[in-house]
């Protein structure tokens, strides 16, 4: 799917955490082929969720933060940055026991339940990322 996703988009990851750990953990996935852009937190001076990091990436990507989206699994980091830092969107994908939103988490655009479902939902708007129709949630795998 991300390398389906390369031919049309610039794919960035942005990933917390020190930088030993984080490199080898993206050594040993070997998931730097299928990116464009690869920043860990440990080699930065910021980490999610704060908006410079996206920036970063942003800036490094030739891309305004209106043309992005913030796809992640944790509502604290990676939704709550993509909304402050002024992306075009935010889809949560939640891996952990955490499935369903409260009253104080940030509010992703789109919620999916597989990975696979960000194709839809990109396919909505072709060329482009805008997400901005929040009553349009993929909560329900569509």
């Amino acid at each position: 799917m991300l390398m389906e996703l390369r031919k049309k988009y610039a794919l960035g990851l942005i990933s917390n955490g020190s930088s030993n750990a984080q490199w080898e953990k993206i050594r040993q996935l070997d998931v730097s082929r299928y990116f464009d852009l690869i920043l860990v937190s440990g080699d930065l001076p910021w980490e999610k969720p704060e908006s410079r990091i996206f920036h970063e990436a942003c800036r490094i990507l030739g891309a305004l933060p209106s043309n992005c989206i913030m796809v992640g699994d944790k509502l604290e980091t990676d939704i709550l940055g993509g909304v402050e830092s002024g992306l075009g969107g935010t889809v949560w994908l939640p891996i952990s026991d955490k499935t369903r939103l409260s009253a104080d988490d940030p509010k992703p655009d789109y919620t999916i339940k597989r990975v696979t479902d960000l194709i839809s939902i990109l396919n909505r708007r072709p060329g482009a990322p805008e997400l901005e129709d929040s009553s349009s949630n993929a909560s329900d795998g569509s």
